[in-house]
């Protein structure tokens, strides 16, 4: 009988049904009882019975066959809570599964538990009316980040080996960071949003948060590929595990820049120190070439609330004003300044903010290959905190925090969050590496060599 979850990656429990050492079902009850008993909060509902009628027939022969995995709580299942991790929106239920979920399923997945996220994906902090406070279990005083705290959370912790996540602005690789864990933000439109999804803002990629390498490489491989429901999605691209370690070549003297504190992020001392180490690291391990970057990529942040409100408010407008009093006041305060100030006059400044930033990320990949840079500008803050306005001493506009994501977002190239270490006290702290379009499977080769030679620990530790 198996008394606690998987601690490896999903790729290895998968090896291990095959070869009958575990069952999906004891592996399932393991994930449940290690949910029941969990301090981090970070799973908000459970379909026991039908997970339970899934396991029992999967098919081990498949990529995730009988792997339980967690569901962002802004993904669709039928029958789920659709809440928007919103107190406005707690008693509605989906009509619908996600394409992505649905390809999941295909794959011998089995849905077992929906993870928190922060209210709508508005903020790198899972703190919501509807949930209270996910908390990192590196330290449980600390945020996991978000949006996809509760991913994060419950894969560090160990409840299952990989969840669903969304990268909106970050809300893959922050959480990723945060919780030491393999994040990445493939280029945009690499796997469907649809159905029933606006093109919004243009900058949402869906993703997984996972403890290995080849656990992102095989979700890719079962995610990915153009879907009719989201007329923006990329065709399928195969072969993502099959290929892991084989771009050895291509990566050999590439151009790669290190820049700690990008588009002017302010980023804690010893964040810098990390993530300066780590890189040099890795251009010589992997035979690249350090090099400076001329470009400029403007601070975006202000740009990315402000054209973001405009998918906030499609979500709310039905039911507002009525709605106010249920949302965090982060997000009634977006709701409101879109409302009074969000005209064509915003909307075209908005757009040549835009044009700023993908001209500066145009210039950076013509002059450099590669950006090395970090992942968060400082370690998690606190569960139950306002966004922070200091790092590591410094002060900045909570904006700071996405400072280093988002302009990969609204640009849509592809970047990574790899696990280098820890701060002094004890808190992860990920290396962030961005790349042209349609360059993931050499940032999941530079993310190999890294978890070859300098391991990251799969869970938090459990004491003695």
């Amino acid at each position: 009988m198996t008394d606690t979850p998987w601690t490896g990656d999903a790729c290895s429990l998968v090896e291990a049904f095959r070869r009958g050492e575990r069952s999906p079902v004891e592996e399932l009850e393991a994930t449940y009882t290690a949910i029941d008993a969990s301090p981090t909060n970070s799973v908000c509902f459970t379909d026991r019975e039908a997970a339970l009628a899934a396991a029992t027939d999967a098919d081990v022969g498949l990529p995730f066959g009988g792997v339980p995995i967690g569901v962002k709580e802004l993904d669709n299942v039928t029958g789920w809570p659709a809440t928007h991790a919103s107190a406005a929106f707690a008693d509605d239920i989906a009509s619908y599964t996600d394409t992505k979920i649905a390809r999941l399923e295909a794959a011998g997945a089995v849905l077992a538990a929906q993870t928190t996220a922060s209210e709508f994906g508005g903020v790198n902090q899972t703190f919501t009316k509807i949930h209270g406070a996910t908390r990192n279990p590196w330290n449980l005083e600390r945020t996991p980040g978000g949006s996809s705290g509760g991913s994060a959370a419950g894969v560090a912790e160990g409840l299952f080996s990989i969840a669903t996540a969304g990268d909106g602005g970050g809300s893959i690789r922050i959480p990723g960071g945060f919780c030491g864990l393999v994040g990445l933000k493939s280029t945009f439109g690499r796997i469907p949003r649809g159905p029933h999804c606006g093109p919004g803002n243009l900058t949402v990629t869906p993703g997984c948060v996972s403890r290995s390498v080849r656990d992102t490489a095989r979700w890719f491989d079962v995610s990915n590929g153009f879907d009719f429901h989201d007329p923006i999605t990329l065709p399928a691209v195969h072969g993502w595990e099959a290929g892991l370690g084989s771009h050895t070549e291509a990566l050999r003297g590439l151009r790669a820049a290190v820049v700690p504190e990008f588009a002017g992020a302010v980023v804690a001392t010893e964040t810098i120190e990390l993530v300066v180490e780590a890189a040099e690291w890795l251009i010589e391990a992997a035979g690249l070439v350090r090099t400076e970057a001329d470009f400029v990529v403007p601070r975006s942040g202000a740009m990315w609330s402000a054209s973001g409100g405009v998918g906030l408010w499609n979500t709310v407008m039905d039911r507002w004003p009525e709605c106010a009093d249920d949302l965090t006041g982060l997000m009634r305060s977006g709701v409101e300044a879109t409302i009074a100030g969000f005209d064509a006059t915003a909307a075209v400044r908005s757009e040549r903010a835009r044009v700023e930033v993908n001209e500066g990320m145009a210039t950076l990949f013509e002059t450099t290959d590669l950006l090395m840079c970090a992942t968060n500008p400082d370690v998690a803050f606190g569960a139950e905190s306002h966004l922070p306005s200091e790092f590591g001493g410094k002060p900045a506009s909570p904006i700071n925090n996405g400072a280093l994501t988002i302009p990969s977002n609204i640009y849509g190239n592809p970047a990574i969050s790899i696990p280098i270490g820890f701060s002094h006290d004890g808190l992860p702290v990920g290396l962030q590496i961005l790349a042209p379009h349609f360059a993931e499977q050499l940032l999941l080769d530079l993310a190999l060599e890294v978890e070859a030679e300098r391991p990251w620990p799969l869970t938090v530790p459990t004491p003695n």
